[in-house]
């Protein structure tokens, strides 16, 4: 395959979950993705500041899917309730299923990846925090809405990747919201 063939980027991605899942993250280089996907090295550098970039390129679009949700809830709705909806919505980011399970496992397999995956969660979170503030919520309750939240959607992914109680999204969410209720005493 040429080096002008159509969709670099893709086929450089598809070429690092290949290796990373064939030989492991760390012993992968650059070099060895980039002649898989048949553009030079070069071309690798122009999509990806680094191999760890190529796990990690749908971060901001995922946050951004969540603050848009927020963003266009409805005022009637508790702060707990605004963010799970999102954490409901950006089910729409997880088109495929199989990768999503690859790149968690990559993931799990590496430590400085591990620690990149909290530092992605702690942002989102903050960002959600703020979403919530802007939307007029006092602290702490836009910080502990946005914290559960968070919680909730790394739970509801564990379990959509692993396929309990389902492999639908939303049935994960619902199930891991059902599962916090479950441990919260109620109040009354």
């Amino acid at each position: 395959m040429g080096r002008w063939a159509p969709d670099a980027r893709g086929r450089l991605a598809k070429a690092a979950m290949e290796l990373y899942a064939e030989q492991g993250f760390e012993q992968t280089t650059a070099l060895e993705i980039s002649e898989r996907a048949g553009v030079t090295e070069r071309t690798f550098f122009r999509y990806f500041a680094d191999k760890r970039e190529v796990l990690f390129q749908g971060s901001e679009m995922l946050e951004q899917a969540i603050l848009e949700s927020i963003r266009m809830a409805p005022d009637s709705l508790r702060p707990i309730d605004i963010v799970i909806a999102a954490m409901e919505g950006v089910g729409t980011v997880f088109l495929d299923r199989a990768h999503s399970i690859r790149r968690a496992q990559i993931i799990a397999a590496n430590p400085a990846l591990r620690e990149r995956e909290l530092m992605k969660m702690a942002s989102i979170s903050t960002a959600v925090a703020e979403a919530l503030r802007q939307r007029g919520v006092a602290e702490p309750g836009a910080t502990l809405a946005a914290e559960t939240g968070v919680t909730v959607f790394k739970v509801g992914f564990e379990s959509w990747i692993a396929g309990t109680p389902s492999d639908d999204w939303v049935e994960c969410i619902h199930a891991t919201v059902d599962q916090l209720r479950d441990v919260t005493p109620s109040s009354g």
